[in-house]
């Protein structure tokens, strides 16, 4: 979908200078794609007064946490993946961490799991990461503070806004677990207990409070002041495990981001605990030896049907081999070209294959990473800046607890971790010893941010919301753009189709051709469709111009920051 000229905000901010100095302006753009037009706006707002792409993006992510906190919010956790304008790559990690007092049979009785647990009430929560990593972020590579991108959010908590389409679906889909809880229920539903409805209006007051409070104070007042001491009391009384020493002891982290190259170009991921960046580049690594762009044109139904076999390989090797870096080994050969190809000799080019486990990647014990429903934002701007987040609180408002007077939605995180090797979570994805809940351990994560950069020049920024089928997604957005030469918007909007290993199916959304379905299923794939599944946002480079691009299956929306800015060159008087 082509930006349209309602989507753009041109701001021109003029500064006084003496008369005898004229001043030699220039102009710098920034452009940012969210799945929520305020948070859009107050990207290009943030940028405007003064900021960069940096800047933007964590505006947008702090203003979805009051107008989208269904996916995300100071409550979550994200990832951050950073091309900075002086040409560093940088991934700051911000996911949930599992208490103190966590362990690996938490959610099982009577030796069976219990699903609910993991997913719903107190002891679903991890410790939030998500504030943390935006103040890192602003700090080290930001150039306005976390107070002025936080006072506009908190406006907008407390006037109100009027609620989308798909948050009014997802209210009226969870009513029953929100109502559990009653400062849940008083901030989310109506007094008689009923879900807003689309076009009506959402204030709410105690987030409001929480955000001028982090404002005022900064992060202690979250980390290690108020905030933490409510979360900790409450928990104390309700059967959690969380404690305001859980809260003290987090740290947003810095890590090295996963640098591989397909076909020439660059691919820049995030390294574990996300599964998406080793993943996405294994997957991209096995299609390497296959000809996409030849057979797409030929054989649209052969080209899909390597892709479902390259995912299916790919997933066997997640639910294995991925996990918290920093407490279980996780092998870089993974991403190793050689294993790639290994595995892309095993797909019969003609019929689906069972995947019976997982493969061995070369030095699996010896050369490792690390030391030992989600959303997400694109931004970039014309210095150079370029902007992944991807910000969850995992599935539709979390763990659906709001602690009395904070208005802050709580992650249910803790579902992410295998609560019992074999055994699927919330979506269905199965995990094996390496994602075992233990206390301090943050839980493996689909989320995907993504760059390309060529001949070292940033090309796209692209990630998803979605669960497991967020991988899938960036690999799609990526291989029909640089395979098929689609243009971004064309990547974004084409069907989707997506396979994790277990469940043994293709997810295909309705709109995928019918004739396709039949070519897939004639190979020997169990198709299950759904109206449409995931939501992607992108920014690319097309004919020298920034282009970004809302996923059209959602509301959305791209908007552009225009600022007149002094050039450091000056005349002579």
């Amino acid at each position: 979908m082509r930006i349209s000229l309602a989507w753009i905000v041109s701001v021109l901010v003029l500064t006084l200078c003496c008369e005898s100095r004229p001043v030699v302006w220039a102009q710098s753009r920034c452009i940012v794609a969210t799945v929520q037009p305020l948070a859009t706006d107050a990207a290009t707002a943030a940028f405007v007064s003064g900021g960069n792409a940096i800047d933007a993006a964590v505006a947008a992510a702090l203003t979805l946490g009051v107008v989208d906190n269904h996916n995300s919010g100071l409550g979550g956790g994200c990832f951050i993946l950073l091309r900075l304008a002086d040409g560093r790559l940088v991934a700051i990690e911000g996911r949930e961490m599992a208490p103190a007092a966590a362990t690996r049979d938490m959610y099982l009785r009577d030796g069976q799991v219990v699903p609910e647990l993991s997913t719903i009430g107190p002891l679903a929560v991890g410790v939030p990461g998500a504030l943390a990593a935006y103040a890192l972020v602003l700090e080290k590579y930001g150039q306005r503070k976390l107070e002025d991108l936080l006072l506009p959010a908190a406006r907008i908590a407390e006037e109100g806004f009027a609620i989308d389409g798909r948050y009014a679906a997802n209210l009226a889909k969870t009513a029953s677990s929100l109502a559990r809880f009653a400062a849940t229920r008083a901030v989310l539903l109506k007094p008689d207990g009923m879900p807003y409805r689309a076009g009506e209006i959402l204030k709410q007051p105690d987030l409001a409070r929480s955000y001028r409070q982090v404002a005022r104070h900064g992060t202690d007042w979250f980390y290690r002041g108020p905030y933490a001491q409510a979360v900790g009391s409450w928990m104390a009384r309700h059967e959690g495990i969380v404690t305001a020493a859980d809260f003290a002891h987090y740290m947003a982290r810095q890590r090295k981001p996963i640098v591989t190259v397909y076909r020439g170009y660059t691919i820049v991921g995030f390294p574990p605990p996300s599964s998406g960046g080793v993943h996405v580049a294994q997957i991209l690594n096995i299609l390497e030896n296959f000809d996409l762009r030849s057979l797409q044109a030929k054989d649209p139904v052969a080209a899909s049907h390597l892709i479902v076999e390259a995912l299916k390989r790919a997933f066997a090797d997640r639910a294995h081999w991925l996990g918290d870096a920093d407490y279980v080994d996780v092998p870089r050969g993974l991403i190793d070209k050689s294993y790639a190809a290994r595995l892309a000799q095993t797909i019969d080019p003609c019929r689906a294959a069972k995947v019976e486990a997982h493969g061995n990647p070369p030095q699996g014990t010896s050369d490792l990473f690390g030391n030992r429903h989600t959303t997400h934002i694109a931004a970039a701007d014309s210095d150079g800046n370029w902007v992944a987040i991807t910000a969850t609180v995992n599935t539709s408002f979390g763990s659906c607890v709001i602690v009395p007077g904070t208005g802050i939605v709580l992650n249910n995180e803790m579902d992410d971790f295998s609560s019992q090797p074999g055994t699927p979570n919330a979506f269905g994805l199965v995990g094996a010893e390496n994602n075992a809940i233990a206390p301090g351990k943050r839980p493996l994560s689909s989320m995907s941010p993504t760059l390309v950069l060529q001949d070292g020049q940033p090309l796209l920024t692209v990630g998803a919301a979605g669960g497991p089928t967020i991988i899938t997604q960036v690999v799609l957005t990526l291989l029909r753009t640089i395979d098929y030469g689609q243009t971004l918007a064309e990547a974004v909007a084409r069907p989707r189709y997506h396979h994790q290993w277990l469940p043994d199916q293709v997810l295909v959304e309705q709109a995928f051709p019918a004739e396709w379905n039949q070519g897939l299923q004639h190979r020997g794939h169990r198709i299950e469709q759904v109206d449409q599944f995931g939501v992607t946002q992108a920014i690319g480079r097309e004919g020298g111009k920034l282009i970004g691009i809302h996923d059209p299956r959602v509301s959305g929306k791209v908007g552009i920051g225009i600022r007149k800015k002094v050039s450091d060159t000056f005349l002579k008087e």
